[in-house]
């Protein structure tokens, strides 16, 4: 059984989607990007570009595995940290 572990993310640039997607698929658990009620999975560009990334979007990672989870976390850096505008 998989637990989920959920992080805050900001994609508000066409690449930063990109580049989350890629990082993303090279792990082997599910996950979904929640905006309010509404998600998509967090592999999917198309089903991120139907989110409003103008503001923060909520990660949940479906898997119990702690160093998969403390390596997601590395690769995602970046985008766990507001964008100054």
């Amino acid at each position: 059984m998989s637990a989920m572990s959920a992080m805050t993310v900001y994609l508000p640039e066409i690449a930063d989607v990109t580049e989350f997607v890629n990082i993303m698929t090279q792990f082997p658990f599910e996950a979904q990007l929640h905006v309010g009620s509404y998600a998509v999975d967090a592999k999917s560009i198309m089903g991120i570009f139907t989110l409003d990334c103008d503001q923060p979007v909520q990660l949940e990672a479906q898997t119990t595995d702690e160093a998969e989870l403390a390596r997601l976390k590395e690769a995602l850096g970046r985008f766990g940290t507001a964008p100054v505008h």
